[in-house]
């Protein structure tokens, strides 16, 4: 690897892996800032694989005008397995420097950070992470662009729901999103005052769940809030209305939300934080940075090496839970 910081004149922007809200107030950002240092910036299209098809266009400041409301990302994004191969990196190498691309901005969770790290170990392409997932999963940071939103959108649905529930005296379990993780589901369930979390790393414990439903029937409560982290593959819930029916006696419904979680306006508090994000990646390829991630810690926007980020996030559920618990008597 060629370790010598070189002048960055110009820079590529993408977005890879599963889209987040708050994509785009970074992309905005990346690119204004940018182009306030006087650096030339590309968008580059479809992720990692928009890179190998050479999908990249150069970005203007009114190419990012008006979208720092839109969810979804203005650049699109996909999932490029191709990317794991060595020989696939170093043509995206090449490929960046026919483009006379010095720099890269890479806004995705583990797997993009992975694809970035690869590439600069390998070919020396100085690259800087945004870290945009919904799930909160990234080691190095407190926080993902995105998350915000998607908790904000599932206590929405979780709230009419309890609507519903109430009315028919029902229990439903429902399901949200968190592919290794369970920030989302830890959130909705304190804020929508949720009698029972399951979390998608551990042993489903039916007795706990059936006994708090009773105990609420018990006291008078005429409908239950279970909710549930998706984990490797959804349809969770659904496994779970099977045993509490069946070998508890206790009749329930489920509903996944599912991708809507994805969707959507992102909150002022995932604008902020992305541009803020946006703004300190430009900064730091400008300034010579290179292989780091943009982190909330502390409350605090800082520069994390990016092999800081790829470690995987170790989860201290028991707080949220035993408030939860508390609350839910």
């Amino acid at each position: 690897m060629d370790t010598t910081v070189k002048s960055i004149k110009s820079v590529g922007v993408l977005c890879s892996g599963g889209d987040s809200p708050g994509m785009n107030a970074a992309v905005r950002s990346v690119v204004r800032t940018a182009i306030g240092l006087g650096i030339d910036v590309f968008g580059i299209y479809k992720g990692y694989s928009g890179l190998l098809e050479g999908n990249i266009q150069r970005l203007g400041l009114t190419s990012v005008s008006n979208i720092i409301q839109r969810g979804g990302t203005i650049l699109d994004t996909s999932r490029c397995l191709e990317f794991h191969t060595p020989e696939i990196r170093l043509e995206a190498a090449h490929i960046l420097s026919r483009k006379h691309i010095d720099g890269l901005v890479v806004i995705g969770g583990n797997g993009s950070f992975a694809g970035a790290m690869e590439l600069h170990i390998e070919h020396g392409v100085p690259v800087i992470g945004i870290p945009g997932t919904i799930d909160n999963d990234i080691s190095g940071t407190e926080y993902t662009i995105g998350f915000n939103t998607a908790v904000q959108t599932a206590v929405d649905a979780v709230d009419k729901i309890r609507d519903t529930a109430s009315a028919h005296a029902r229990t439903f379990l429902i399901e949200v999103m968190g592919h290794r993780s369970s920030s989302i589901a830890l959130q909705v369930g304190v804020c929508t005052g949720a009698e029972h979390v399951v979390l998608s790393n551990q042993v489903i414990n039916y007795d706990k769940i059936a006994g708090d439903i009773k105990k609420g029937a018990e006291r008078g409560k005429t409908s239950s809030i279970i909710i549930v982290a998706e984990g490797e593959k959804s349809g969770l819930s659904y496994q779970i209305k099977e045993v509490l029916m069946n070998q508890y006696a206790i009749a329930v419904h489920a509903c996944v939300l599912g991708h809507i979680q994805r969707g959507g306006s992102p909150t002022a508090l995932d604008r902020l934080i992305a541009s803020r994000m946006g703004y300190a990646a430009a900064h730091a390829l400008h300034q010579g940075l290179q292989a780091h991630v943009t982190a909330i810690n502390n409350g605090q926007l800082v520069m994390v090496p990016l092999a800081e980020c790829l470690e995987g996030k170790n989860e201290a559920p028991e707080p949220e839970l035993d408030l939860i618990s508390a609350l839910a008597i």
